[in-house]
């Protein structure tokens, strides 16, 4: 087996990556022109991490190379060994409540591959290699990164809706009277409201992404940085070929005058499409209540439309989430050190 070590922004993809991509049912974010686009703007930008047994991929990670806050606001250019202490963060940036490893189906000596990994991370970086974070990792994978020296610790769960409906009416008949009725009240008033217009759909070059990096950007903000996210909010530019893609859907709130109130990206995927970014702004300024709610029932239409597993709503807000019938999936994220990596 060997590790091929690819930066999107400049190196070509894998061979044969198409093939995996589609043999391992990866979301969109996996696709490497979209790794590459989200490199380009990120403070910690991402590398492909390939390993490759017998001419075939066995397994992909997405890896953060991460910096103390004290760095410049971009990342270093492609090509350069990181200069100072960086440790490693295996994540895929905003695919919520999913590893940053992803196996090919049929392969199954997942501890001694995140092993030999480790090694060959150790190689690849040098000396400035503080250790190596997992997030966002099953119970599975949890238990094979675990051992002397390394740190496995619970966190907040992930949610998904298992699909037993044939619509969202199905849905919506399994909800507690009060929420149902809820759900149902707020759907009317939007389809009556003259000032408010809603559209979805796939590829949409309707939407102007520099308002909605703009609305991310200020409803994260308004809300607080979770704590220790290496992430970078997405700009203009990512978005604007990221919300055209066919298996990009775009939720969008505005009113008849053109102004964004509200917007939400969901991942389509044929076993579990994942509900992404969500944003809008704050209520006294936008009039109609209630949107956030209403997203749900436009994803658990697409859910049924699209035969689907399941739908995933990422991390954050469970009760909520519950109440819609969601259930928690268990998520950890697990540690290990420079002096144990490989061990």
């Amino acid at each position: 087996m060997r590790f091929d070590f690819h930066d999107p922004r400049v190196d070509p993809a894998p061979a044969r990556w198409a093939e995996f991509f589609r043999a391992a049912r990866l979301h969109p974010v996996w696709d490497y022109d979209v790794m590459g686009l989200e490199a380009w703007g990120a403070r910690n930008p991402q590398l492909l991490v390939v390993a490759v047994e017998g001419g075939e991929i066995v397994a992909a990670l997405s890896v953060m190379l991460c910096r103390p806050r004290v760095s410049p606001r971009f990342g270093p250019a492609p090509g350069r060994r990181p200069l100072g202490p960086v440790w490693a963060e295996v994540y895929q940036p905003w695919l919520s409540g999913f590893p940053g490893i992803v196996f090919a189906p049929d392969f199954r000596d997942r501890t001694a591959l995140v092993r030999e990994f480790e090694r060959r991370l150790v190689r690849h970086l040098g000396p400035g290699l503080l250790g190596v974070v997992y997030r966002s990792i099953g119970a599975d994978l949890a238990a094979g990164v675990d051992g002397r020296g390394r740190v496995v610790k619970r966190v907040d769960p992930t949610t998904v809706l298992e699909n037993r409906f044939e619509s969202e009416e199905d849905w919506l008949a399994t909800l507690p009277s009060a929420r149902r009725s809820a759900l149902r009240r707020r759907r009317r008033r939007i389809a009556e409201n003259p000032d408010l217009v809603v559209r979805s759909g796939p590829g949409r070059d309707d939407v102007d992404s520099a308002v909605v990096a703009g609305l991310i950007h200020a409803h994260r903000a308004r809300y607080g940085k979770l704590r220790m996210d290496t992430r970078t909010v997405p700009s203009a530019g990512f978005l604007h070929r990221f919300l055209r893609r066919p298996d990009v859907h775009t939720l969008t709130y505005a009113t008849a005058d053109g102004r964004l109130l509200a917007v939400n990206t969901l991942l389509d995927h044929p076993d579990s499409p994942t509900m992404q970014h969500w944003a809008a702004v704050p209520l006294a300024e936008r009039g109609p209540a209630g949107l956030y709610f209403d997203s749900y029932v436009h994803a658990v239409r697409l859910l049924t439309e699209r035969g689907a597993k399941e739908l995933s709503a990422g991390r954050g807000m469970v009760e909520l989430k519950e109440q819609l019938g969601f259930r928690t999936r268990t998520l950890y994220t697990a540690a290990v050190p420079r002096p144990v990596l490989g061990r």
